[in-house]
């Protein structure tokens, strides 16, 4: 079972999606044409059409690695996809940075006053880690409004907050402490780990508070590096780490809920309040409703389920009319960096000024079917250019004149979790493989 196809009429506008059998039959007999690859996307020629757009309903679960994305119409789930984020990697990238700049005023150059204390932020900032989450999950809300007529829109916000409850004014950064607030320390780590020792398992017996990694190795007091156990457990660990002392998983349990759970909730009500703004019908979940849907159905809990699971709008009984969601990777446009540095920060590699070569940049998806040589034979993908004109698609080196566009880079990666979008062909006959649409007129190429 495979997602639907989106159909737009002549002047670009949404109608109802079809089985991909039916858009196969329709491109074969010239009814229509592809609009865009991903999501799979037809557009009828003047005189045809699938009917007006059903209702409807947008369901998210925004996460902070990964966003769930489902299209209902009444009870069955027409369409699905998976959002990968990369906050974790632009943090990286700012944190690089960050550090080569103040390297930079370290070396013997004159003194420059540091100025990034003076600095202020505007009301509601979020960090570009979390504010990319926000912007890429309404990206795909705009498209899906675009192409499948949405008229509703269904978002899980998070968890029951016992912070805003406590102190309605909470916001921005201090999210970070997580349920801490209204906690003593040594009460959040009891509740935490159940009472519990976590190297022995030993209860009803006095725990201590204790460094997972000590302090004389470079720990700190964050509640993040802190956990409990009984006297015995702590006088055998010494000022070993937790790690070093057998007992890894005890680390990543104590930084789970900090990291992923603070992302979340500094940036729901920022993007509920933006899909508010789009105009739409906006229902907000919880997750606890979410786990109900879901459990009580039977379903199994991958992202896009629980996407399809928000709200009290879910049906009684859910159809799903798709198993294979598309996985949606978030990979950026490039980048403004002309000079690449090693990792202690001096230039070993100078880039082209020109991001486009014979037509093409790095991430657009082309074909290329190469007659002769090493490469020869057909290659589908992501291309990387030279301005040699040697471009790279899957570790091949294929020249350009060879090379065919399918869709430009928008972004975005996309893996193949669907009959539709397994081969960016397979939906189509020999005959009408080069049919597309370019500036909304259908042409081949």
């Amino acid at each position: 079972m495979t997602n639907a196809v989106f159909v737009l009429d002549q002047d670009q506008k949404p109608l109802k999606p079809v089985h991909p059998a039916v858009a196969r039959r329709m491109l074969e007999s010239g009814q229509a044409a592809v609009f865009r690859r991903y999501p799979f996307t037809i557009i009828c020629k003047p005189g045809i059409s699938t009917g007006e757009a059903d209702s409807v309903r947008l369901k998210l679960d925004p996460g902070s690695k990964t966003t769930g994305i489902a299209l209902l119409v009444g009870d069955a789930v027409i369409w699905a996809a998976e959002l990968v984020h990369r906050g974790q990697r632009i943090k990286a990238a700012l944190d690089s940075r960050r550090a080569l700049r103040r390297n930079r005023r370290g070396r013997k150059t004159r003194y420059r006053q540091p100025r990034f204390d003076n600095r202020t932020r505007a009301e509601g900032w979020l960090p570009p880690s979390l504010m990319h989450r926000v912007d890429t999950t309404l990206t795909w809300v705009r498209r899906l409004c675009e192409r499948a007529g949405v008229c509703a829109i269904s978002v899980e916000n998070v968890r029951f907050d016992m912070q805003l409850m406590q102190n309605p004014e909470i916001s921005g950064t201090e999210y970070q402490q997580g349920e801490l607030a209204g906690y003593e320390v040594r009460e959040y780590l009891l509740e935490k780990f159940g009472r519990t020792c976590v190297y022995c398992g030993a209860k009803n017996v006095p725990l201590e508070v204790e460094h997972i990694v000590p302090k004389s190795r470079g720990g700190s007091n964050r509640v993040s590096n802190l956990t409990i156990a009984c006297r015995p457990c702590n006088m055998k660990k010494g000022n070993r780490s937790a790690e070093a002392f057998g007992h890894p998983e005890v680390q990543a349990h104590a930084r789970m809920p900090l990291r992923d759970t603070a992302a979340v909730n500094a940036t729901r009500w920022r993007l509920y309040n933006e899909l508010i703004a789009t105009g739409l019908p906006v229902e907000a979940g919880t997750g606890g409703r979410t786990k109900y849907n879901r459990t009580r159905q039977g379903l199994p809990k991958t992202h896009w389920i629980d996407a399809a699971c928000v709200g009290a709008s879910t049906p009684d009984a859910l159809r799903l009319l798709t198993t294979q969601p598309l996985a949606i990777t978030c990979k950026g446009r490039g980048s403004r960096q002309r000079c690449r540095t090693d990792k202690y920060g001096f230039p070993k590699q100078h880039l082209s000024r020109h991001k486009r070569h014979f037509g093409f940049q790095t991430g657009d998806l082309v074909c290329a079917n190469v007659p002769k040589g090493k490469y020869a034979g057909r290659h589908v993908g992501r291309v990387t250019v030279r301005a040699k004109g040697s471009f790279n698609i899957r570790g091949g080196d294929i020249n350009h004149k060879y090379c065919r566009l399918i869709q430009r880079a928008d972004g975005y990666d996309y893996a193949h979790g669907s009959a539709v979008e397994a081969a960016p062909y397979a939906l189509l006959s020999p005959s009408t493989q080069t049919l597309r649409v370019l500036d909304g007129v259908p042409r081949r190429f």
